[in-house]
């Protein structure tokens, strides 16, 4: 929720930016972000329960609401060229969503239709800011306007529910392969490490896994604009 509603930076509170030695400009109004997790109880059979946690805070931005702090945000970049293949794939995507590139997280949101990703300056390693983007691109197509895939046209799902972590293999599945189209081979690594941590979220279910797979070559599809060799994910 907070990475929909606000901007890329850093947000303390006005406790965490007075201790700091920092000052609330005049006029500043805060924003508020929102904290939410599970929290195991022991249940009365003995068994492990999980009840939800809510809590919100109000918090202001540094740098245009705070004075005497600085960012610890680095401002490193790096030079790279942009990557051919996979710069036509980005230009090739019919009908896709308006795009964004502020620096700090990078996210779809429906909502809005948009895709916000920090620009290529800003990766260490060239091929990770596409692997990146595509992730988000294939998110994407699962809106109404286009394969209206459960997670992203519903209103009622949660982090780490089978619906959110069903939707999350299908990004990074998507998006290696948009990766093995654009010629893209030294992010399978990380890309299999996202996945397993979510195939564990699921259990492994191999239902759910084929589903995935499935709904990611259409989605890859749907972005190419044409049917495409399936690649397969290395384990």
């Amino acid at each position: 929720m907070n990475t929909f509603l606000l901007p890329a930076g850093e947000y303390p509170t006005f406790k965490q930016i007075t201790e700091a030695g920092g000052k609330v400009k005049k006029g500043a109004k805060s924003h508020m972000v929102v904290f939410w997790t599970w929290l195991e109880k022991e249940a009365d059979d003995e068994n492990e329960d999980k009840i939800p946690y809510l809590r919100y805070y109000r918090v202001f931005h540094v740098g245009s609401q705070v004075e005497g702090l600085e960012s610890k945000r680095r401002d490193e970049t790096f030079d790279h060229d942009p990557l051919e293949e996979a710069e036509k794939i980005v230009k090739g995507y019919r009908d896709a969503p308006d795009y964004s590139s502020y620096r700090g997280h990078a996210v779809y949101m429906p909502l809005i239709d948009r895709i916000n990703c920090p620009p290529l300056q800003d990766f260490t390693v060239r091929e990770e800011y596409y692997s990146t983007l595509f992730h988000e691109m294939v998110h994407s197509t699962g809106h109404e306007c286009r394969l209206k895939r459960e997670a992203i046209v519903s209103k009622h799902f949660a982090f780490g529910d089978e619906s959110y972590s069903k939707e999350e293999l299908v990004a990074e599945m998507g998006a290696a392969m948009l990766c093995g189209v654009a010629g893209i081979d030294n992010t399978i690594p990380n890309s299999a490490s996202y996945i397993e941590s979510w195939l564990r979220v699921l259990k492994e279910d191999s239902r759910i896994v084929v589903q995935a797979a499935g709904q990611a070559q259409k989605a890859a599809d749907y972005i190419l604009g044409t049917e495409v060799e399936k690649v397969k994910i290395a384990p």
